[in-house]
């Protein structure tokens, strides 16, 4: 008797009959392939929630300019960590294909093809042709121990330009000895720093409106002629419980740095340092929108500086104006900093 209950089963199977067939996860939710589920809901009924959710995914990566800062500074939150909401799609996959809905699948697109539009270049290595000079900006951290590992990290890099942020006391000491041979030229103001093969003169104090300096510009003297070269390290931003993104600081002393670059007299126009900012913030407008992102524009993957245990973003920047092309972008290894240096290298235009 239990032979031809087996022997019913297997022709029942071969016969088409999909239940034997289902994987575990389907029959959980009850589907019976592409057609109607245990319930009587056809594929385009099913996976509304899912579908719904995508939507949503897709609204807020097209509009996230419009999610306001009033409150907790949301806005700059969300903009600061926007290319990890495509997380979002392999999650929402997922429960689409098991249950079997070709409307989840459909709304899914939507966000699929936004992201894509947004972030799909930056998957994709730019970097391409030889440079005239190399730049790294690195934001050492003030309690870096190792500043020494630093130097050798900054020397192994082939810039001709490093911009450093964070500095005090006894690194800064370390700094500004170990990097004397390879870096003849240097100039500190505050916090903020500059160390060239190039000469540097005209160098003067940027206020952004802090305080105490930690932004500057210098004249670069290249030999194919000038660069003005900002560094700069624009206050840090915090997540603060019922205070949200503390960022109004930040985003007065970006005003004050971009309305100095838009007065530059000097045609080619470099700014190296930690923003606390992606390129995504609204808040950074006043600088991004008139410079070009080396990491933009000729790098590979998103570079990500911060923090260097984890990378979620990239708020150490190398910006640029005016007869200067970036033709490499990229991160260095990591040292004793809560950052990873970046580095891009340039040719005249």
């Amino acid at each position: 008797m239990a032979q031809a209950d087996r022997a019913d089963r297997v022709s029942t199977a071969e016969a088409g009959d999909p239940e034997p067939a289902r994987r575990p996860a389907a029959r959980f939710l009850g589907v019976r392939g592409w057609g109607r589920d245990a319930r009587g809901s056809t594929t385009w009924r099913r996976g509304l929630l899912i579908a719904v959710l995508a939507l949503l995914t897709g609204a807020v990566l097209a509009f996230h300019a419009e999610v306001p800062n009033s409150r907790g500074n949301l806005g700059s939150l969300l903009e600061t960590f926007l290319p990890w909401l495509g997380l979002a799609l392999p999650v929402l996959l997922v429960p689409a294909l098991l249950r079997r809905s070709a409307t989840a699948l459909l709304a899914l697109l939507v966000p699929v093809v936004i992201w894509g539009n947004m972030f799909g270049g930056l998957l994709t290595d730019k970097s391409g042709g030889t440079g005239d000079f190399t730049v790294v900006s690195h934001n050492v951290a003030a309690l870096n121990e190792d500043p020494e590992a630093t130097v050798r990290l900054l020397e192994r890099s082939g810039a001709q330009i490093v911009a450093l942020q964070e500095l005090a006391g006894r690194p800064l000491r370390a700094y500004e000895s170990g990097l004397a041979d390879s870096y003849p030229y240097h100039a500190v103001e505050g916090t903020v720093g500059l160390w060239s093969t190039y000469p540097l003169d005209e160098v003067s104090e940027v206020d952004i409106k802090m305080g105490w300096a930690r932004a500057f510009r210098a004249r670069v003297e290249t030999p194919k002629g000038p660069l003005a070269v900002y560094v700069a390290h624009l206050p840090s931003v915090r997540l603060r419980a019922g205070g949200g993104f503390t960022v109004n600081q930040r985003d007065v002393s970006a005003q004050a740095l971009g309305d100095a670059i838009e007065a530059e007299p000097l045609k080619r126009v470099l700014l190296l340092g930690d923003l606390n900012g992606t390129m995504n913030d609204r808040s950074l407008a006043p600088v991004t929108s008139q410079m070009r992102s080396a990491q933009g524009a000729a790098g590979d993957g998103f570079g990500f500086s911060w923090p260097a245990s984890f990378p979620m973003a990239r708020i150490d920047q190398i910006l640029s104006k005016g007869g200067l092309r970036p033709t490499d972008s990229r991160t260095l290894e990591r040292d004793g900093s809560d950052h990873l240096a970046v580095a891009a290298t340039y040719r005249y235009e």
